[in-house]
């Protein structure tokens, strides 16, 4: 049977919003993070409002999935009545991703962006699957895994507790065993730090609470940009501790060898000289090979005839005509990389300045972006905003809200004509 032995949690607001919208869960044997949307004033309510459902009672003699479904269908349901009935929760949501250990296995309630890995082994894998517009184009094979990772539109996600009446749950289990590491994150993690970098962090083989914090440090040192919150908990084997305890217990007595009479002196004194003649005997089976291989290494004389090819190649007269070509071509095609990449920076620059798409701010908003939806190394952006909406993405209905943001590249009238048309029917 495998119990909890160690679990931490950390969040933080990160280093570019004012509030903090994730809550989470930490009461073995449960564990959940909710990241809220919808502003400061919604997106903390509904996460606080999921989290809150978790000490609420529930029906523990159901499997463990069927207990972490039931309790994401209560929350949704309780957020959903309360936009509806308060306009300053409007569209308001939150992700939630939750774990719970049950016999030899975790089970996983999960809707929404954040996640839950596992280390095991020095490596690390994800196990929840993103509901966000970036993942569906990923399946599609649209976007590379790694282009989603620094997508625009990466925070835009499909499914969610709030937005309507009814949620569909993710629920299923993983076989767990002694020694594993799971991590619940928000996206303020997870977006920033690699996962190669959390294996890293996590296989330092801390304390949790000392690598809750190093999670959390780390996300700012990339910049922070959302709110912050890691939950971890590691494994054991209810067995070991007694297992250990029996190991002490034994090693502080002698073992004897059960009803055997002890040896004479005579008897010891023969078996240390027949180990000591072993030990000769294998001295000189080793030093005998070496021996032979050492007599036959003689080396070659060679023939004065010959002449040596070191005496070719390092000979003054003798003309490099290689060398001379490398030292001619290599500039000229160092010259010609330099302009092709000069004319693709240029065509790019061009065309992001004659392309527009839709997407969403940090704030969930729907925004008019010019340029191309793509983010290049060192922070280097395709795509600058023009104009922001007050429209959340969540609002607007599943269906249509595929067609809006699908990367699709517009002209300028046509992108703000579909900004304008979605103002409108908010406003309606």
């Amino acid at each position: 049977m495998l119990r909890i032995a160690e679990h931490a949690s950390k969040t933080d607001v990160g280093r570019q919003r004012h509030s903090n919208e994730d809550n989470f869960y930490d009461q073995p044997p449960l564990f959940a993070v909710a990241d809220g949307m919808g502003g400061a004033q919604a997106g903390e309510v509904a996460s606080e409002m999921a989290i809150e459902e978790f000490v609420q009672a529930r029906d523990t003699a159901a499997p463990a999935e069927r207990q972490l479904e039931q309790i994401a269908k209560a929350a949704n349901r309780k957020i959903w009545d309360m936009a509806q009935a308060d306009s300053r929760h409007a569209g308001m949501g939150t992700t939630l991703t939750a774990a719970m250990l049950e016999g030899q296995h975790v089970a996983v309630g999960h809707v929404g962006d954040s996640r839950l890995y596992l280390f095991r082994d020095g490596r690390i894998e994800r196990l929840t699957r993103d509901h966000s517009m970036v993942e569906e184009f990923v399946r599609q094979g649209k976007l590379t895994p790694e282009q989603a990772e620094k997508h625009p539109q990466r925070s835009v996600i499909t499914r969610a507790l709030g937005p309507e009446g009814d949620v569909e749950v993710d629920t299923f289990r993983v076989p767990a065993r002694e020694g594993d590491v799971f991590l619940l994150c928000s996206d303020g993690l997870s977006g920033m730090v690699s996962d190669g970098d959390l294996a890293a962090i996590i296989g330092a083989g801390e304390a949790l609470d000392s690598t809750a914090k190093t999670l959390v440090e780390a996300a700012n040192a990339e910049g922070g940009r959302d709110n912050i919150t890691a939950v971890l908990f590691r494994l054991a084997d209810d067995r070991t501790g007694d297992d250990r305890a029996a190991r002490v217990a034994t090693d502080s007595y002698d073992t004897i060898a059960g009803d055997q009479e002890a040896p004479t002196a005579d008897q010891i004194e023969a078996e240390r000289r027949r180990i000591s003649e072993l030990d000769t005997q294998a001295q000189v089976a080793q030093t005998a090979p070496t021996m032979a291989a050492t007599a036959v290494r003689i080396p070659p004389r060679a023939s004065p005839r010959v002449r040596p090819p070191e005496a070719e190649t390092d000979s003054p007269s003798r003309p490099r005509p290689a060398a001379r070509r490398r030292g001619r071509w290599l500039p000229r095609a160092i010259v010609a990389a330099i302009v092709i990449v000069a004319l693709a920076v240029a065509a790019v620059v061009v065309v992001s300045h004659n392309v527009y798409f839709v997407g969403t701010n940090n704030d969930g908003l729907i925004t008019l972006y010019r340029g191309l939806p793509y983010d290049l190394p060192f922070g280097v952006k395709l795509y600058t905003p023009r104009y922001v909406s007050g429209v959340p993405a969540l609002s607007v209905p599943t269906g249509h809200r595929k067609r809006v943001l699908d990367h699709q590249l517009r002209s300028r009238s046509d992108a703000a004509d579909l900004i304008s048309s979605l103002d409108q029917s908010q406003s309606r």
